[in-house]
């Protein structure tokens, strides 16, 4: 029987063009398998086969877990301090094994041993191909629809196959069994068990990737696509930045007479691109995003990331777009939260913000709206700046003497002191639960509990209770995290 094995590893090997030590898995397995039926509820067992004489060994196994942790497969698990009754230096995670009778070949049946050898071999070939295919380093998938799954498609490209998921094509796009279709690697799973290459035809990288096709000099290093961004099938815009003087980088990605925008514009279904003059000044960067719309000016927020940019009544519907399509885009090509107004609602806005400052002098400095307005003027903003900018600077500044200058200064930094243990004490009000509260293995900063203990939120329950909106507005972060936040903090209602 042993020397039959042997016989039956060599012939499944050479017939599959499989490894023999994948195959000597794959029967150790269906051995394992049928050993741990006949034994019943949740042992583990390993079964170990001599490569030279076909013969085999049984073991059970226990997995050893902290003495804290608590068995919770008691068939398969055994307590550290128990396992060092044994073995003086085991450690967490190793194993205690114990020999057992083995499970005779024939009374697996003849049926089951196959059927867990071929699929054991099925999956090996799976992974081979998968990864001689992944070490070609393609990034775009070129194959064949071969068919409907649950509204996803499913392509192969030679033995190879991929998923397309609805959510990733282009909307409206039609494809049917037979069509050659290219689409980006998105994702590679081996732990799914039918295709595990995940296309799109909607990220931002799919059109990265064709216009490197298309335009060779981005192969080169001449050009570089600094970023993407994408409203799949309906409009996009690419920011790209010349390495090279000599080389136009707007030209070069539209082509001789647009042949290279229209390549790409044709595999995306008809999606028109705006191609975007990369600038490390993100002013003019976004100016260039908002195109073809013409810009009066720019208020740069930096604390914000944020920018509110002016634009004449001509002007603001094609810089808004429709649906709100163009600022939505330069928004996302940029990086930058993007606020379009007309010069009147810019005035208001600055009027407005010159209130609020003015008050804050006013009240805290312990002056006049004239002194507060001159402050104001001169281009601060914050009692910070007040207290702790450049004593020069400020002398510079005609209608304050030295003595003014030391007065106003030393004013800030009382009443700065004085609104951190107010602050503090704030934050004192704040539940421990909601102070320990942590995002991207990050606390939350004081600033922040402050603002939520000012709207009157002190708990993690009184957080995880507000919308989005409620808490953009309350606290002034951006919607993405304030979404992470809310989730975050109901995360223990479904974990409980």
């Amino acid at each position: 029987m042993n020397r039959e094995l042997l016989m039956l590893v060599d012939a499944i090997s050479r017939e599959k063009s499989v490894d023999r030590e994948v195959v000597f898995g794959a029967v150790e397995a269906a051995l394992a398998s049928a050993s741990k039926k006949l034994h019943g509820g949740e042992v583990d067992m390993r079964v170990s086969v001599d490569r030279e004489s076909g013969e085999y060994e049984t073991f059970r196994r226990w997995h050893v877990v902290p003495d804290e942790a608590g068995l919770q497969l008691p068939d398969s698990e055994i307590l550290l301090f128990e396992a060092k009754e044994q073995i003086a230096d085991i450690e967490v995670d190793d194993y205690i094994e114990e020999p057992v009778e083995s499970v005779s070949i024939g009374r697996i049946g003849a049926q089951a041993a196959k059927q867990v050898i071929l699929q054991k071999i099925r999956d090996a070939e799976r992974e081979q191909l998968l990864n001689d295919f992944l070490s070609r380093g393609d990034k775009i998938f070129v194959g064949t629809v071969k068919r409907l799954d649950k509204g996803d498609i499913v392509v192969e490209s030679g033995r190879v196959e991929g998923r397309l998921r609805r959510n990733e094509m282009i909307p409206k796009e039609n494809l049917r069994s037979g069509d050659r279709v290219r689409a980006f690697i998105l994702d590679v799973d081996p732990t799914l068990r039918g295709p595990q290459i995940i296309l799109s035809r909607s990220a931002p990288g799919f059109m990265i990737e064709l216009f490197r096709q298309e335009v060779p000099e981005i192969e080169q290093g001449l050009l570089e696509i600094k970023s993407c961004a994408r409203d799949p099938g309906s409009r996009a815009k690419i920011a790209v930045v010349s390495h090279d003087k000599r080389v136009d980088p707007i030209g070069t990605c539209v082509g001789v007479r647009g042949s290279r925008v229209t390549a790409v514009t044709n595999e995306l279904a008809g999606e028109r691109v705006d191609i975007v003059l990369w600038s490390d000044d993100p002013a003019q960067f976004v100016i260039g995003a908002l195109a073809p719309a013409n810009v009066q000016s720019i208020v740069v927020d930096e604390e914000r990331h944020a920018m509110d940019v002016v634009v004449d009544e001509e002007n603001l519907a094609i810089a808004i777009g429709r649906g709100g399509q163009n600022v939505r885009l330069a928004s996302e090509l940029t990086g930058w939260r993007i606020n379009i107004m007309t010069a009147e609602e810019s005035a208001s806005k600055q009027a407005a913000e010159s209130d609020v400052i003015r008050k804050l002098f006013v009240d805290k400095l312990d002056v006049d709206e004239e002194v507060a307005d001159i402050l104001i003027a001169e281009g601060f903003t914050s009692l910070e700046e007040v207290a702790y900018v450049p004593m020069q600077e400020m002398l510079e500044i005609e209608s304050f003497d030295e003595d003014t200058v030391t007065e106003l200064r030393t004013r800030a930094k009382d009443a700065l002191l004085t609104m951190e243990i107010a602050r503090e004490e704030k934050v004192e009000e704040v539940s421990q639960d909601l102070r320990d509260l942590e995002l991207d293995g990050h606390g939350l900063a004081p600033e922040l509990i402050a603002r939520l203990a000012d709207g009157g939120i002190h708990t993690r329950d009184d957080l995880a209770d507000l919308a989005v909106d409620e808490l953009t507005e309350m606290t002034g972060v951006d919607e993405a995290q304030a979404k992470a936040l809310i989730m975050k903090a109901r995360e223990h209602w479904f974990t409980a």
